[in-house]
């Protein structure tokens, strides 16, 4: 199959994926249900350089409504998944049949939502997974939670959910993934995360604050990412459900496709690892009329 790379957004997937966030119903609303603080733009960092000048000097996150969040249930099991996960990729995961549950019980609270059963429906048309959901269930636990090793030297110590949402540090010296919301949150209220600014190319490109996707830089545990896009507020069945999407778009080591969500011009990255997701992020490339 041909990588996608054109900057041309992708008409079908276009389509699916509006679907998909106009029935996201578990987005929090910004300045209601969370406010964020852009502050400054970041600075250029050199991949593998552990020092970033911080143009902010608050957090990201000036509030999230928790109650909110842990009222609603894919967030709830979301977030008790987020502790489930050893940070450092090659200590070999411990996983306990609690945990093994926990991963059964979030895929079973997101297959709930429409959301979900938006992204089934297509899947099935195009012939990417099985009808019965059963066996839907089962191929999305292949893809997000079923362990591999990302680090030759170790055990089978990282899987597709932790790295996107959870976040892992190689060998000390690099973040993998973080790209998820809630947990960048969490993280930053518990001082392990330092937001150093957003990233933008020109001044006139400032992102607003209910923009809900961003490219950011931050610090997380004394290591620097010059650059992580995110999607801001949305709900985690959204984005298992648009990565799954582009995962089985292509049997390709790397996927990129290029979509207009909502506002957003977006290149959506998914690399693979064998059956499972390596790792996936959006990357902002403008929104509504402003070129980034």
């Amino acid at each position: 199959s041909v990588p996608f790379h054109s900057q041309q957004a992708n008409q079908e997937l276009t389509e699916v994926l509006n679907q998909l966030w106009h029935l996201d119903t578990n987005r929090l609303r910004p300045g209601t249900d969370y406010i964020i603080n852009l502050q400054g733009r970041a600075g250029y960092v050199a991949q593998g350089s552990n020092y970033a000048r911080d143009r902010a000097t608050a957090p990201l996150f000036t509030y999230v409504n928790e109650n909110k969040l842990k009222s609603i249930e894919t967030y709830a099991h979301f977030i008790s998944l987020l502790d489930n996960y050893e940070v450092s990729t090659g200590v070999s995961e411990k996983v306990t049949s609690e945990e093994l549950k926990e991963n059964r019980l979030f895929i079973d609270a997101i297959m709930e939502t429409d959301v979900m059963k938006c992204a089934h429906k297509y899947l099935v048309k195009t012939g990417q997974s099985p009808s019965d959901t059963a066996q839907f269930k089962r191929q999305l636990y292949d893809i997000w939670f079923r362990l591999y090793h990302r680090d030759r030297s170790g055990g089978e110590d990282s899987c597709g959910f932790e790295h996107v949402f959870v976040g892992e540090t190689k060998k000390g010296h690099e973040i993998m993934g973080l790209h998820n919301w809630v947990q960048f949150y969490l993280q930053e209220k518990h001082n392990h995360v330092d937001y150093k600014g957003y990233k933008a190319r020109k001044n006139k490109d400032t992102p607003d604050e209910d923009d809900h996707v961003l490219n950011l830089q931050f610090s997380w545990k004394g290591l620097v990412k010059p650059v992580g896009g995110s999607f801001i507020g949305v709900s985690p069945e959204f984005e298992v459900a648009l990565f799954t999407i582009i995962f089985l778009v292509s049997t390709e080591k790397m996927t990129s496709v290029v979509v207009k969500v909502d506002e957003y011009m977006l290149e959506l990255v998914v690399y693979r690892h064998g059956r499972s997701i390596g790792t996936s992020y959006p990357k902002l490339l403008s929104s509504n009329n402003r070129d980034l």
